[in-house]
């Protein structure tokens, strides 16, 4: 009788056996534990590069937000727009910094080879997440994920500067959105651990619930979505 495989190689095979040919990943959470979008957050408050309005803002309104006076796609609207006028430049290489030195650690290895094995196979692989669009660019560093594929919250940059202008923020209905918009069809897999992803599993031919809050979990159990958990954590 063959071994039996252990539990991340099976699920990565799982997946793979399915030949997809568009994949879409949450990422806080999904690729990773832990929020990483909410950590940088509150790093860069400390890095005194934000200006005195904004670090005195900020942490009320993300109370705030913690309290539900504040929705989420609107939390995560500002914390990108919170940068206005700040050049994209020293923000990328804030977020990188973070990422490399903060959260790098956290990466689920398991999703690390999932990502990698799906490009081998010439799968394309999109990364979507409501964080911050500079600090899911950094962390797809670690994924060979290239930036072009990456929709993550956003705002226009005129002249190498920030402004307050919201370009997408892919939170809840707001994934399906931008897969329509830049993917122009349905994934054939996609992976997610929150609510806010629910959207997103349901458009997919096959969700996959990773990591899985409370919450997404009861859903996945009514609609019979696959579930798993990262051995590593």
């Amino acid at each position: 009788m063959p071994a039996k495989l252990p539990k991340s190689v099976a699920f990565v095979e799982s997946v793979l056996s399915l030949k997809p040919g568009v994949a879409t990943f949450d990422c806080d959470g999904t690729l990773w534990s832990g929020d990483a979008g909410e950590g940088f957050f509150s790093w860069e408050l400390k890095q005194g590069f934000l200006s005195d309005e904004i670090i005195d803002w900020a942490p009320k309104r993300y109370a705030a937000y913690r309290e539900g006076r504040v929705s989420e796609e609107q939390m995560c609207g500002e914390m990108v727009t919170m940068h206005r006028g700040l050049t994209e430049a020293e923000v990328q290489h804030a977020a990188t910094r973070y990422f490399d030195n903060h959260f790098v650690d956290n990466i689920f290895p398991e999703m690390q080879l999932l990502v990698t094995m799906l490009q081998a196979a010439e799968c394309e692989v999109w990364a979507i997440s409501s964080s911050n669009q500079w600090l899911i660019q950094a962390a797809m560093r670690h994924f060979g994920i290239p930036e072009n594929r990456v929709l993550a919250a956003a705002a226009r940059v005129v002249d190498g500067k920030i402004t307050d202008r919201l370009l997408r923020v892919p939170s809840g209905d707001g994934k399906p959105s931008a897969i329509h918009e830049w993917i122009r069809h349905s994934p054939d897999v996609a992976f997610g651990n929150s609510t806010w992803d629910a959207a997103m599993l349901g458009l997919a031919h096959h969700p996959f619930v990773i990591n899985p809050t409370p919450q997404l979990k009861k859903i996945a159990e009514q609609r019979h979505w696959p579930v798993y958990q990262p051995e590593a954590q």
